[in-house]
């Protein structure tokens, strides 16, 4: 039995340890108002400040997330093996009861071509699902587009472009 980490501990660290500096930041001396750097310093600080606790914030969910998958790949694998003995249990009790029937080599070749019309169909099936992947499209769309909004075009002065290329 495992305690999981408060997601939320590295951002209060994170705001104590703002909170400090806060307080130790000098004051502006010239009749209360702060300058424009002393403005964009401290903005800079609580931007850089809120990027690291969103970060650590990140890796905490990330970790959790990355091990509650990692226990329920294992329960998937062990409802595999699981499955795999009931099949298998199932085949040599199909086995026996076709052995009283017709002989024990014969209603082991009955078991052996069921499975093997099973494995059969699933390999089919499994082929016609492979040949339909099509891969990333829209991320490879997107990537081809790269070049031209590098360059200042948009998309639409890029499919102009392209028309333009097809027509030629």
């Amino acid at each position: 039995m495992s305690v999981d980490r408060d997601p939320f501990a590295a951002s209060a660290a994170a705001e104590q340890a703002a909170a400090a500096r806060t307080a130790t930041t000098p004051q502006p001396a010239s009749g209360g108002q702060p300058s424009l750097g002393e403005l964009v310093g401290e903005v800079t600080r609580d931007l850089s400040t809120l990027v690291r606790q969103e970060v650590e914030l990140a890796k905490a969910e990330a970790a959790q997330s990355a091990k509650r998958a990692g226990k329920g790949a294992g329960m998937f694998g062990g409802a595999g093996v699981a499955g795999h003995m009931v099949l298998l249990f199932l085949s040599l009790a199909l086995w026996s009861a076709l052995g009283t029937v017709m002989g024990g080599g014969w209603a082991a070749l009955v078991v052996a071509a069921v499975w093997a019309v099973v494995a059969a169909i699933l390999a089919l099936r499994g082929r016609n699902e492979l040949r339909e992947v099509q891969g990333m499209p829209q991320t490879a769309e997107s990537v081809k587009k790269i070049p031209g909004a590098l360059r200042g075009h948009d998309e639409q002065s890029h499919s102009v472009d392209q028309s333009k290329e097809m027509n030629a």
